[in-house]
């Protein structure tokens, strides 16, 4: 299975994102398809995205400019972060669980359309659809963050289609970040080294990862974090395939590593992390497993794994 989100679209027409006037004319157009975000959250209806025509009601609250993300199929395409609109009811504490399951209905909205949790939803997406959703998730969540110039420290403000933010106080551009993350299968004979973090869903185990740091290689970075997590010495690490984790804004750099033994040495980092078989991984990645649940189908550590009990890495 494809990693969820590594699609692409069309085009992305960046020579249009600083032309206003030709963002005009597409947003004027009935053919132009506008997907809503609310607070990370697309628009859904009937298994795929829930796009609206540009002068949707729906669209009354959205920050503007609108990110212009190019064109699939004959049409440009448009996401607005409309999260200024607070629903009736809002369960809070739900929207900051590990996997958030509540849905939000607009009251402009069309029948059966909503605002779902994107990380349920990528494998359901078509990869276009599902690539489109991430990135403006990773735009919106850049600008929320970095509504301040790094320079002067004045409001800065959105340009280019919303792909640039410019301080008019001291003529700065800034530009969206992607955040570099190593996520290893880390192996030592017919075994595979599998960890959990404090706070996740009870019996989730997947394969460690951890922040590239300025000055290292994908390969440093990833003896590194085992190194400190597990007190790991690894050897023989290579790349394998990268995925866009708009969670909030990383790219995962899936790489494969060799163990020297097979002593772990918790750091904090980790609840656990343990060896398993090569049955005993594939009991878990089939849900089998009596205690441990697999990686989320769509990510890119159930494709390593898969990967990995193929014969394939």
């Amino acid at each position: 299975m494809k990693n969820a989100f590594s699609g692409g679209w069309q085009d992305r027409d960046a020579q249009a994102r600083g032309d206003a006037a030709r963002q005009a004319q597409m947003l004027a157009s009935a053919r132009t398809r506008v997907l809503p975000m609310w607070r990370g959250k697309p628009q859904l209806a009937s298994g795929a995205l829930g796009y609206v025509a540009p002068p949707d009601p729906l669209l009354a609250q959205a920050v503007t400019p609108f990110l212009y993300l190019g064109t699939q199929e004959g049409r440009a395409h448009f996401a607005a972060d409309i999260s200024r609109w607070e629903p009736d009811v809002l369960d809070r504490a739900a929207l900051a669980m590990f996997t958030d399951t509540t849905h939000q209905v607009h009251p402009a909205a069309t029948p059966g359309a909503y605002f779902g949790e994107l990380r349920l939803a990528m494998t359901q997406l078509p990869a276009s659809e599902a690539a489109m959703a991430a990135t403006a998730r990773a735009i919106f969540n850049w600008h929320r963050t970095h509504r301040f110039c790094a320079r002067c420290g004045s409001p800065s403000e959105i340009a280019m289609a919303g792909w640039e933010r410019h301080c008019p106080a001291c003529g700065a551009k800034h530009f969206p970040r992607t955040d570099p993350v190593v996520i290893m299968l880390v192996t030592h004979g017919n075994a595979l080294l599998l960890g959990r973090s404090h706070g996740w869903p009870e019996g989730m185990y997947s394969a460690l990862a951890g922040f590239v740091e300025p000055g290292e290689t994908i390969e440093t970075a990833v003896a590194r974090e085992v190194l400190e997590e597990t007190g790991l010495s690894t050897q023989a690490i290579r790349y394998i395939a990268s995925q866009p984790w708009p969670f909030p804004n990383s790219l995962m750099l899936g790489c494969v590593a060799e163990a020297t033994s097979r002593d772990i040495t918790l750091d904090d980092e980790l609840e656990d992390a343990l060896w398993l078989s090569r049955e005993e991984v594939l009991a878990a990645w089939s849900g089998q497993h009596p205690r441990i649940t697999p990686a989320r189908r769509g990510a890119i550590a159930h494709f390593l794994i898969g990967q990995w009990l193929a014969g394939h890495v």
